[in-house]
């Protein structure tokens, strides 16, 4: 595995001074959007585009001086882009607004007036693309997904720009994926993910991954629910084999869990003992600042998120300080170029 110096001058911007990626994430769009307008009793019609932007920056201004980057996207978070703290490394989306995907095998678009040369003039120093994978899916199916990435991880090489790949499972029978049967089969879904997209074929940078157990479903974790998919020592082992399978630098999501949940799910990697390389971490540190900004305003999110936000995003740096370097995996004995 050799990386260009153009993606690692990128990948040091990204990560602290121990070449951890210790990032914040505020790419939601329709999800946003849909919470926003939730939360205000109003139609998403009632959401402007100023909104959007509005809240991505008062959420940038707030975390991008605790974090190592943020990822944002170029619809509404450009301005956001330019607000953020100077020792903030920039990521951003190139696919179209994936949560609220619904078609049939979930396939992935990208925007249309995006491309990797437009993200990399824009001042990113990385491209993330969310992908809905299950290796559970048919063939067809996941070939079309394989092709897609294929042709971004091209991309991305051609203008020396590290590319960011985060794969969220997902039941093709339409089961639940946040309930006890999905709980059962995360572990083999993110093994087999990780499996896959560490082929070289994907050039893919870092695998950005979702944890492979459900912590809530963890028998004694702290945020256990009742109803044990696992023992602590079977997710512990859960997260090593994942850990194991990974052939390059991988980092955590959040998926939108709460804070507690994230923090708790980080320390039973450390406890396992994983070499993961930091987090890109969003809605744990901020989604309850939506219905503050949504029945108060932007002064009262920012009032919210200097406390509470900065509170949420440090109790993840607390937790991340077992992680190792993304420079590890790729056999470097140091990131400097």
């Amino acid at each position: 595995m050799q990386l260009s110096e153009g993606k690692i001058k990128h990948l040091n911007a990204l990560s602290n001074d121990r070449g951890i990626i210790a990032a914040a994430a505020m790419d939601q769009r329709g999800s946003l959007r849909k919470s926003i307008a939730s939360a205000k009793g109003v139609g998403q019609d009632q959401i402007t585009d100023d909104m959007m932007s509005e809240f991505k920056v008062a959420v940038c201004k707030a975390l991008t001086p605790h974090a190592s980057a943020i990822l944002l996207d170029p619809e509404f978070g450009l301005p956001a882009a330019r607000a953020r703290a100077k020792n903030a490394g920039l990521l951003l989306a190139y696919e179209e607004s994936g949560y609220d995907n619904t078609k049939p095998g979930r396939l992935p678009d990208l925007l249309p007036h995006e491309s990797v040369k437009r993200i990399k003039d824009q001042g990113a120093d990385a491209v993330k693309i969310l992908l809905y994978y299950s290796p559970y899916d048919t063939e067809d199916v996941n070939d079309i997904k394989h092709a897609f990435i294929e042709r971004i991880g091209a991309e991305c090489e051609a203008y020396e720009i590290p590319f960011f790949c985060e794969f969220v499972g997902y039941d093709p029978k339409g089961g639940d994926e946040k309930g006890f049967e999905y709980a059962k089969k995360k572990p083999d879904i993110v093994i087999k993910s990780m499996q896959e997209f560490g082929k070289p074929q994907y050039k893919i940078d870092v695998l950005k991954v979702e944890i492979p157990v459900n912590a809530e479903f963890v028998e004694g974790s702290s945020v256990f629910k009742g109803q044990a998919a696992y023992s602590r020592s079977e997710a512990l082992d859960h997260f090593r084999r994942a850990a194991d399978t990974a052939q390059k630098p991988f980092i955590y999501l959040s998926a939108g869990v709460s804070n507690p949940q994230f923090v708790e799910s980080l320390n039973m990697a450390a406890e396992a003992g994983t070499d993961y390389s930091g987090v890109l971490c969003g809605r744990a540190t901020w989604k309850d600042g939506v219905s503050v900004y949504a029945k108060q305003g932007v002064k009262a999110l920012e009032d919210w998120l200097n406390k509470e936000g900065v509170r949420n995003i440090n109790a993840v740096n607390d937790a991340i300080k077992p992680a190792k370097p993304w420079y590890e995996k790729y056999g470097v004995s140091a990131a400097a170029v």
